[in-house]
């Protein structure tokens, strides 16, 4: 039985051999075509070094508010566009294990039996036939390549990339997710609270309104006052009615992106009572944030794979070997098929050499070549994006201080020039225009405070997510 272990061992000691053999080309990361430091300028303030990594802050630690926590980890268990990108991690995975099959041979077991009537040889009359029976059971290998020159390796290197890539997908999708979360309930708490200032601004123009109306009755105050107090109301009612449009639309759209019906004591109630949700963070080094982003990786993850890709078509320039193996045993009777003398077995390699293919297999090698170029680019395009997003972030936030203290100091202002503009008119010392044009300031300056404060937090929200914050920091290096 000799000979039976060595055509077992065969394809065994030729995947030994093989192993490592590739044609793709060495690897070598390109140079990031962005600054080594991030803008400075009027709009940026100076940063105190921090030796914290944005992207290896949990979200859990960064979003302190206690009903926001809840949200995001409500979202994390039924968004649906994070189910599908988990899904496609498992798809991929699945093609990474097709692919990698390749490498080794498959044994298959197969059994046959067959009756055949013929005619005995040297007769012609129809009585003189004979009755044959065949059984066969055979092990074998059919038609395995020994990978030489690299190819199957390659190819299998190329889905093992691109599993990787999904994997940064799905984590890119959860750091959108979780900014994304944070954003619609600050926004749900600003129109929320702007619901609420403007309900108060009608009540208080429509109590104005009547005491004109009762002035204007016995002659204290003239028609243009009743009228201008009415334009007031008017305008505060449109105000009302657009907030709870878009309270409603924040609460739908919330409702979508967790995934499910959000509970209402998770729902903030002002934005007041929100101004401590998130932490403050620093940016720390352009090389810490190329190192962190998952579409960065990702986008060097396709970039290794293109350039695996190389390999294979390299390797389709060269010849083809591919090996059959079989042995097993046979019989005319079921009892005879193990029995000394039944056994049988077969060793067939095959050799396929290109000679002429009018240039497909160059135009192939080409063709895969432009592919890892291309890839080179996104990725440079990957990483200049990147730096653009955390850049536009930096300075917005290094004015959104000076713009809220400012904010604040004039809705202050508008406020006392109210007060004062109120008691002239009451004194009779001026118009009601003064009155009506102090009112619409201190409403646009109390809206302006609102949409400060949340622009405020909704830029740390967007520096903590373009850090690469938000997502579980995978291993550098990770296999299905």
């Amino acid at each position: 039985m000799k000979w039976k272990t060595t055509a077992l061992c065969l394809p065994l000691a030729a995947l030994l051999c093989l192993d490592g053999c590739t044609l793709a080309p060495g690897y070598a990361r390109p140079e990031a075509p962005v600054p080594d430091a991030w803008p400075s300028g009027p709009a940026y303030k100076t940063q105190k070094p921090d030796p914290t990594v944005v992207a290896d802050i949990p979200w859990q630690e960064f979003f302190v508010d206690p009903q926001l926590q809840k949200l995001i980890a409500l979202a994390l268990q039924n968004n649906r566009d994070l189910r599908v990108a988990a899904l496609n991690i498992e798809k991929t995975r699945a093609l990474y294990q097709i692919q990698l099959s390749e490498l080794f041979p498959n044994v298959d077991l197969s059994g046959s039996w067959s009756k055949q009537r013929q005619l005995l040889p040297g007769n012609s009359v129809p009585d003189q036939t004979i009755t044959t029976k065949r059984y066969n059971v055979n092990l074998g290998v059919s038609s395995w390549e020994l990978d030489f020159f690299g190819r199957i390796r390659s190819l299998k290197d190329q889905a093992l990339e691109q599993f990787l890539a999904t994997e940064q997908a799905r984590r890119s999708a959860q750091i959108s997710l979780v900014a994304e979360i944070a954003n619609t309930y600050l926004t749900l708490a600003a129109d929320q609270e702007q619901l609420k200032l403007s309900q108060d601004t009608l009540e208080t123009q429509q109590t104005t309104h009547q005491l004109i109306q009762r002035r204007f009755e016995v002659g204290a105050s003239s028609e243009l006052d009743l009228r201008q107090a009415q334009t007031r109301v008017d305008a505060a009612r449109v105000d009302v009615a657009r907030y709870i449009t878009l309270v409603a639309q924040d609460k739908n759209r919330l409702n979508l992106v967790v995934g499910s019906t959000v509970p209402p004591e998770l729902l903030p109630q002002a934005l007041s009572e929100t101004l401590a949700a998130v932490k403050d963070i620093a940016p720390g080094l352009p090389s810490e944030v190329l190192l962190k982003r998952p579409d960065i990786l990702a986008a060097e993850n396709l970039l290794k794979g293109a350039n695996a890709n190389i390999g294979a078509a390299r390797a389709d320039l060269f010849p083809r070997i591919t090996l059959a193996t079989n042995i097993g045993t046979t019989s005319s009777e079921l009892s005879g098929l193990f029995k000394p003398g039944s056994d049988t077995w077969s060793f067939a390699p095959q050799i396929v050499l290109p000679i002429f293919d009018a240039g497909a297999g160059r135009a192939n090698l080409k063709a895969a070549e432009v592919d890892r170029d291309i890839a080179v680019a996104q990725y440079e395009k990957t990483i200049q994006t990147a730096f653009r997003e955390v850049a536009d972030a930096l300075a917005q936030r290094g004015t959104i201080d000076e713009q809220l203290a400012a904010q604040q100091s004039l809705t202050g202002a508008t406020a006392t020039s109210y007060r004062l503009s109120q008691a002239r008119y009451e004194k009779g010392v001026d118009s009601y225009l003064t009155v009506l044009d102090s009112q619409r300031s201190l409403y646009g300056a109390q809206q302006g405070l609102i949409a400060t404060r949340l622009t405020r937090l909704l830029n740390l929200v967007t520096l903590y997510k373009v850090l690469g914050g938000g997502g579980e920091v995978a291993p550098a290096s990770q296999t299905p």
